[in-house]
C-alpha cells in the first residue's frame, strides 16, 4: 500500500515543490556556494520537481561511480554529474515513471551544458528495496547517496543491505533523510499526506542507528541536522507532539569498525588537497580537523580515513598495538540525552 501512496503522491499529486504542505522536503537556504554553482547549471523543470531535504554532495567525487537512490527528476544526479566529471558516472534509481520521464528528457541538454562529450548519467526504474534486481554489479560503487527517500521505503532494512552490497570496500553511503524523536503510530504510516510529506515513514533515531549497524555499517556518523518546521495545521494536528529532524549521515563500508570508539593513542594530520576543505576538514559533526595539526582520533575514525577515498589527504600516526580503553567522552554505555530544544543525537563518536 505504501508504495502506491508514494508513487501517486510524487507522480500525480505533486507537480512542483510548491505543492508540498510542509518543509520536510526542502533544502536549507544557507547551502554552500559550491552547491549553488552546481544547481545554476541544472534545467528549470528538473529543479521545479525537486523534493529532497538536504544536500548530498560529499567530498572527492571526481572520477568516482555514484548511485542516487530515489533520484526523482534528477536534480542531485545532474549536480553530482558535474562533480564526478566526464570520467565518472552517476546512476539514478527511482520507481516513479513521471519523475524519470523528466530526468531522462534533459540528459542531452545537461551534457551539452556541462561540455561532456558523452553522457555520464543514466536513470533506472526500480525499487530501492530491490537493488539486486537492477542488474548493477555488486561492490561497484564508490559512493551511494539519497535525499529524503529512505524514510519513504517500506523495507528500510532491505535498502541498507542493498546499499552495503553495492558499495566497494571503503565506500560510503552519504544521505539526507527525516527522523523522528519517537516511534510513530501505524496510523501515520497509512495517511497518504503525512507519509508522502516524508513524515509518516520517518524512523526513530535509536531504531535507525541499530538498523544501520545490523546492516554492516558499524559506526554511523551524523554530519548535519536541523529541526523541521511543520507549517500545515492539518498535518500538525495529526502528528501530535512528535518532533522531526532533517539529518545527513555518512556510513562507511569498513569491516574493522568497533561498537564503541576505542582509544589506541592514534592521531591524524590533514595534509589538505580536498577542494571543499582548504583549511579544515569536517568528517562529521564531531570531527573538524585543521590543516597541518595533529588531531587525536579513535580507532574507528582512523579506519574511516585510512580505508576510504579520503586516505591520500591524511598522515596517519600510531597503530593498534596498545589499547587505552574507550576514547575520552565516548562509549555506547552512555545514553543519548537530548533536551527538547537541542539537535538530534550523534552516534557514539569521539
Amino acid at each position: 500500500m505504501h508504495i502506491e501512496i508514494v508513487k501517486d503522491y510524487y507522480g500525480k499529486v505533486l507537480r512542483t515543490s510548491d505543492d508540498l504542505k510542509t518543509k520536510a522536503c526542502c533544502t536549507p537556504d544557507n547551502m554552500p556556494e559550491r552547491i549553488k554553482v552546481l544547481l545554476a547549471n541544472i534545467h528549470d523543470e528538473v529543479l521545479a520537481k525537486y523534493y529532497g531535504c538536504g544536500l548530498v554532495a560529499p567530498e572527492l567525487l571526481e572520477g568516482r561511480r555514484v548511485l542516487d537512490l530515489g533520484c526523482g527528476s534528477g536534480r542531485d544526479v545532474y549536480a553530482l554529474a558535474q562533480l564526478v566529471g566526464p570520467t565518472g558516472e552517476v546512476v539514478g534509481v527511482d520507481m516513479t515513471p513521471e519523475q524519470l520521464e523528466t530526468a531522462r528528457s534533459h540528459v542531452d541538454w545537461h551534457m551539452e551544458h556541462f561540455r561532456h562529450a558523452k553522457a555520464n548519467v543514466r536513470f533506472l526504474q526500480g525499487y530501492i528495496e530491490e537493488l539486486a534486481a537492477l542488474g548493477l554489479e555488486p561492490a561497484s560503487f564508490d559512493v551511494v547517496v539519497s535525499n529524503c527517500v529512505v524514510n519513504l521505503s517500506i523495507d528500510k532494512r532491505a535498502v541498507l543491505k542493498g546499499v552495503f552490497d553495492l558499495l566497494r570496500p571503503g565506500g560510503e553511503f552519504y544521505f539526507a533523510d527525516v527522523y523522528a524523536d519517537r516511534r510513530l503510530p501505524e496510523s501515520l504510516r497509512d495517511d497518504p499526506v503525512v507519509y508522502g510529506e516524508c513524515l509518516g515513514g520517518a524512523l526513530y533515531w535509536g531504531d535507525f542507528l541499530a538498523l544501520a549497524r545490523a546492516s554492516g555499517f558499524g559506526d554511523p556518523r551524523l554530519v548535519t541536522s536541523r529541526p523541521l518546521e511543520i507549517t500545515d495545521p492539518h498535518v500538525e494536528e495529526k502528528i501530535g507532539l512528535a518532533r522531526f529532524y532533517s539529518a545527513t549521515y555518512r556510513l562507511f563500508k569498513i569491516d574493522a569498525l568497533e561498537p564503541a570508539c576505542e582509544d589506541y593513542g592514534q592521531a591524524v594530520i590533514y595534509r589538505g588537497g580536498v577542494p571543499e576543505a582548504p583549511h579544515i576538514f569536517h568528517l562529521d559533526s564531531h570531527h573538524a580537523i585543521e590543516l597541518g595539526r595533529v588531531f587525536p582520533v579513535c580507532g574507528n575514525t582512523w579506519h574511516m580515513l585510512k580505508q576510504s577515498r579520503l586516505a591520500p589527504h591524511f598522515e596517519f600516526i600510531g597503530d593498534f598495538s596498545t589499547h587505552y580503553g574507550v576514547f575520552p567522552g565516548c562509549g555506547t554505555n552512555i545514553p543519548f540525552a537530548v533536551d527538547k530544544g537541542s539537535l538530534p543525537p550523534a552516534s557514539t563518536c569521539c
